[in-house]
């Protein structure tokens, strides 16, 4: 039986967020970033060729994200049917304003908080990445030339929009893609996500031993379209997955054992138009 759409809205609590927090930089003693830009030739999937993805390790600190996890829960406190339970069943979004439950689609539990200070906080972490800030400072292969303009998509800030998520056993995020979204400024400026981003807030087994961390399974997992070849990102706490939207078909893979901690926000872009001199149009 087909679930009925919702319409959706999200506020949240006031919440201080203290100003030593992702203070940059790193507190001392804490590893470098470090930059790892996935080459697809070397992995089972040849075939996504050019499309950008990266992992960022070490970018914020075990207790880091035990911090945000707590700052999120109480943006959500009393704030969904559950009264105190700040987590509630993360819904599909089907349009503008509407989203539906799908189960058997997408089964995990999140948070949405709209916090802009964290997210230019969160960046100005991940840009401590080699070579990081000028890979993502403009979507390459999307501008366009016509009747003397040129049109770019530059860089303008992470998205406010952070989804925290809640995987425990038995849930995932089945196979997709992940679509766009806009806004325009007041002043009529047009904004578009082109990439996704992924803070891991927590330890797997994978990528610490079992010894260290109860979550088995949950990785996000890009995969061939008939879903029989893989490559997998692992959680490790303080990781950074950043990838394009367009054609990275993926997954959230089971949960085995534990739970999960993640949170998903987007990189939002600014439409930039260029007048084209007269001599250098046609050329």
């Amino acid at each position: 039986m087909p679930k009925k759409p919702q319409k959706t809205s999200y506020t949240s609590n006031d919440i201080a967020v203290p100003a030593d927090f992702l203070s940059r930089p790193p507190p001392p003693g804490a590893p470098p970033v470090t930059l790892r830009k996935i080459d697809w030739s070397a992995t089972p999937l040849p075939e996504n060729g050019p499309r950008y993805a990266a992992v960022i390790d070490n970018v914020l600190t075990a207790d880091e994200c035990a911090r945000l996890v707590r700052m999120a829960e109480d943006s959500a406190k009393g704030r969904g049917d559950a009264g105190d339970e700040p987590w509630q069943p993360a819904m599909v979004n089907i349009g503008p304003g509407w989203e539906v439950l799908e189960p058997h689609y997408r089964n995990s539990d999140r948070i949405i908080w709209d916090q802009q200070e964290v997210v230019n906080r969160l960046w100005e972490r991940c840009r401590l990445a080699p070579g990081l800030e000028d890979q993502l400072k403009e979507v390459a292969g999307v501008g366009k030339t016509r009747k003397g303009e040129e049109t770019r998509w530059v860089f303008n800030r992470f998205n406010k929009r952070m989804r925290f998520l809640r995987y425990q056993k038995g849930q995932f995020f089945r196979p997709h893609c992940d679509g766009p979204y806009g806004e325009e400024g007041a002043d009529g400026t047009v904004f578009r996500t082109w990439h996704t981003v992924h803070l891991y807030l927590n330890d797997s087994a994978a990528e610490v031993g079992p010894e260290r961390s109860g979550l088995v399974g949950g990785a996000t997992t890009f995969l061939s379209g008939d879903e029989k070849r893989r490559v997998d990102v692992d959680p490790r706490a303080g990781r950074v997955l950043i990838f394009q939207h367009a054609g990275l078909y993926h997954c959230g893979d089971d949960v085995v054992e534990g739970t999960k901690l993640t949170m998903r926000t987007d990189i939002l872009y600014e439409l930039v138009r260029t007048k084209i001199e007269t001599g250098r149009q046609g050329r």
